[in-house]
């Protein structure tokens, strides 16, 4: 049996060797290189670009990771924290009373120690009027202030504040921390100090509620082996904090970008399946005679399926290791350009992407290349006579069926979402099924009006209908290609539009706190008076959750939800009532109250918020406001675009159901870089509010925004790059017909200019069916995964459509004119001999 094992495998062998001399699989082996290096590298240029985007969004923590807790950081966690390669720091918070002169108000007290922040830094702006990076944290006996907290409390450069038992002097005053994107919502003036001078405050005391911070930064595995030490150490009363403890606007730039990486690899592996069925069919068609010859000579059924078996899988393993070495050198150079255009350190890359393009390699080749193959060993002798003969294999069928499972399986797994997977799964079935039934349409009607036509145009067509079977598999797989590359570039036009709409030069970056009923109009005359867009004002009523369908709950009864759960269950609520929602909050869930006014108090729910809780619709919950109770029932669910950086609340009350609650007001606007002392006269004409400067927030998510973009547009292009390659090896490996036709045609007198218009009205029908069904398909498809997915309003645009199916028929005329450009270049007997010996 080994002996027979070894005979095939030394067949196989010396097949594939013959094949590699006489050029008979360099269209397969090509289209599955070419597959797998665009799988490979976009995996590749993916994991990378994740992990590089990973550790710079968490720079807006001031380090790569951080730990929290509510009293000092000891033991394990600090062990850690001391590895070799890692820095690390740490600060202390408290709330503690600020006086300047004679006004006093509570504040955030900010300790720094040395060093901090690790990542990214202060912007200050000092007694000369300049704003700079800090170098360094405050000098013993100076603080820093907040711009809004110095606005709020009248404090000047060189002022003395007061801090507990000890007086400092007003160095500077901060305009950007590194880790404001975590949390602007804090209106209480903020004051930073060096974490020497805190002893002399006298604030640290027996009970005093402090809130300590350990920071690490360092090389990504150094930071990610801190992260992996520290979660399984974290104690009660600690927490471990990363990007996604973030503001949602960066959490959603992040969460998106890494939903397009993965929907650009499940691009490539369509693509790559397409090119190797092509291929493969063509691999097949060529070995029919060798086989005949086999069988001829008493080769038997389970010999050739060995050979051929055996040669495919020594194919795969080939292709796919040079696959993934060309992509392991191509993501080295766009991972060093990357690195340069993002100014980050972009990790080293992992082997799972190159696995990855192993598994994608074998399991496609498998799937499309072994049905063909193995209906070989059907092969009739008198196939060497008549080769009209083709054979037949029902087992192949199972094969195949295995194989698309394999291959749906590939699908799901590179998708990283259900939704996603199963999207494109149904995409691509229905596609085929579309592509497959107009391509069948097409040859009927060519067939019924083929007569009428003359010239090259005639040939042309007939040739489409001639090739049923195989014009019917071009123009499916030339569709589902091209469905997949205008799939990528819809959606990701969707995504870039939405940034920079979301992020535009007039969104909103002020927000007014703590406007009480009869300040509402002033304020909103004051607005108007300094040349800023008339604002909306919404109620604001704080509130603490105290029970759950009328059981009493407080943040443990959420501890198996999650810390985060926890946290949100034992923190102050900010409600609000308005009777409709704007157009940054989408009802998901029941019904909405629509300007009516409902006989009982009801309440609308985020309902990312509600999930994480486990609140649902039809649920009671009930809050102490002030120390009145308040109960509603859940009556809808609501997405919201926390991109719009407008006032938004977890949850919305009925009209009317919050009267008689104590309240504020809440507004956003957005101030010209012209009105520099817009936040100081508001508050010196409205001493009570609070004005929260976003500006640097949004520089902060603009940059992130930035570098995600630019990470998108890479993966895109290359995609795109790698897409039309292997549509291209696609297209060529179903020519030998066409060449062996346009050798015939030479040889009894046929032009170049008619083999060229016979040519170009073939492939233009192929391309304008297969581009219109992709653009129709992809515009359908992208709606589907933009709402569904990546959360974006969507409407369809038929001239991106239109614009496909032209790009569809360009596509296929110029790969196909390539392709069958030896028609007229080699002399036909050359041509003949070739794709008759």
């Amino acid at each position: 049996m080994n002996a027979l094992r070894n005979g095939w495998i030394a067949l196989a062998w010396r097949q594939l060797r013959r094949d590699l001399v006489a050029g008979d699989v360099r269209i397969l082996i090509a289209a599955l290189v070419l597959a797998v290096l665009a799988v490979t590298a976009v995996g590749f240029v993916t994991d990378r670009a994740e992990r590089a985007l990973a550790i710079e969004a968490n720079r807006l923590l001031g380090g790569d990771a951080v730990v929290r807790a509510d009293t000092p950081i000891t033991g394990a966690l600090r062990e850690a924290a001391n590895a070799s390669e890692l820095q690390r720091t740490e600060t202390i918070e408290l709330q503690t009373m600020i006086r300047v002169g004679e006004r006093l108000q509570l504040g955030d007290l900010r300790a720094l120690g040395e060093g901090f922040p690790l990542r990214g830094s202060f912007r200050i702006a000092d007694t000369r009027g300049t704003e700079h990076d800090a170098g360094s944290v405050p000098a013993p006996g100076t603080i820093w202030m907040s711009r809004a907290g110095a606005d709020t409390l009248g404090a000047r450069l060189g002022d003395e504040i007061a801090l507990g038992d000890a007086r400092f002097r007003l160095a500077a005053l901060v305009v950007q921390e590194p880790d404001a994107a975590l949390d602007y919502f804090n209106v209480a003036p903020k004051v930073f100090l060096n974490l020497a001078d805190v002893p002399s405050t006298g604030l640290v005391q027996e009970g005093s509620r402090i809130r300590y911070r350990l920071v690490v930064a360092g090389p990504a595995a150094a930071v990610e082996g801190f992260v992996a030490a520290a979660r399984p150490a974290l104690g009660r009363g600690q927490r471990l904090e990363t990007i996604s403890d973030a503001r949602p606007e960066i959490r959603s730039a992040l969460d998106r970008a890494g939903r397009f990486l993965g929907l650009a690899a499940l691009v490539s592996v369509v693509l790559a399946a397409v090119a190797v069925a092509m291929a493969a069919r063509r691999h097949s068609a060529r070995h029919l005679s060798g086989t005949a010859v086999m069988r001829c000579l008493g080769a038997s059924q389970r010999t050739l399926v060995g050979i051929q078996v055996g040669e495919l899988l020594m194919l795969g393993l080939i292709a796919s290791t040079i696959g993934v070495l060309l992509a392991f050198g191509l993501q080295w150079a766009i991972g060093g350009w990357l690195a340069q255009a993002l100014k980050l350190s972009i990790p080293p890359a992992s082997w799972l992407p190159a696995l990855q393009g192993y598994g994608v390699g074998l399991v496609v080749l498998m799937a499309f290349g072994a049905p063909p193959v193995l209906a070989l060993r059907r092969v009739p002798a008198l196939r060497v006579l008549r080769r009209d003969l083709d054979p037949t294999e029902p087992s192949a069928w199972l094969v195949a069926i295995a194989g698309l499972g394999g291959l749906a399986a590939l699908l799901w797994w590179k998708a990283g979402s259900a939704v996603l997977g199963l999207s494109m799964l149904i995409g691509i079935v229905a596609t085929l099924a579309v592509l497959a039934l107009l391509a069948w349409l097409l040859i009927v009607v060519v067939r019924r009006v083929r007569s009428r036509l003359r010239g090259s145009l005639r040939y042309g067509l007939a040739n489409v209908a001639r090739r049923a079977g195989a014009s019917i598999a071009q123009v499916s797989a030339l569709g589902l290609g091209l469905m997949a590359l205008l799939l990528l570039t819809f959606v990701r036009t969707d995504l870039l539009d939405r940034w920079q709409l979301a992020l535009s030069a007039d969104a909103p970056n002020r927000f007014i706190v703590n406007v009480q009923d009869d300040q509402v109009d002033a304020v909103r005359a004051f607005i108007a008076e300094q040349g800023v867009a008339a604002p909306t004002l919404y109620p604001m009523i704080r509130g603490r959750l105290v029970a759950y369908n009328d059981k009493p709950v407080t943040g443990s009864n959420y501890a198996e939800q999650g810390e985060r759960a926890q946290r949100l269950a034992e923190r102050e609520f900010n409600l609000s009532v308005t009777d409709h929602l704007r157009d940054d909050n989408r009802v998901t869930a029941g019904t909405f109250w629509n300007q009516r006014t409902p006989a009982k108090p009801e309440v609308s729910v985020e309902e990312d918020f509600a999930e994480r809780l486990g609140w649902k619709i039809g649920d009671r919950v009930s809050f102490d406001i002030a120390g009145q109770p308040f109960s509603a029932t859940i009556t809808s669910l609501r997405s919201v675009d926390w991109e719009s950086f407008r006032p938004n609340f977890f949850v919305i009350a009925s009209p009317g159901s919050l009267d008689g609650f104590p309240a504020s007001h809440i507004t956003a606007v957005s101030v010209p870089a012209q009105r520099p002392r817009f936040t100081a006269d508001l508050v010196e004409r409205f001493p009570n509010l609070s004005v929260v400067d976003i500006e640097a927030v949004l520089k902060q998510v603009r940059s992130t925004a930035d570098q995600v973009s630019t990470v998108v547009e890479v993966v895109f292009y290359f995609s795109l790059v790698a897409g039309l390659l292997v549509l291209m090896a696609a297209v060529s490996a179903s020519q030998d017909e066409r060449l062996l036709e346009g050798g015939v045609m030479r040889a009894i007198g046929g032009s170049r200019r008619q083999l060229r218009l016979a040519q170009a009205s073939e492939f233009a029908a192929i391309g304008l069916l297969s581009g219109l069904t992709a653009a129709i398909a992809a515009s359908v498809l992208a709606g589907v995964i933009a709402t569904r997915v990546f959360d974006l309003p969507w409407e369809a645009d038929w001239r991106l459509a239109a614009f496909g199916a032209a790009v569809g028929v360009i596509a296929a005329l110029l790969a196909g004119m390539f392709a069958t450009r030896r028609v007229l270049d080699a002399p036909p007997s050359v041509t003949l001999r070739e794709l008759q010996g």
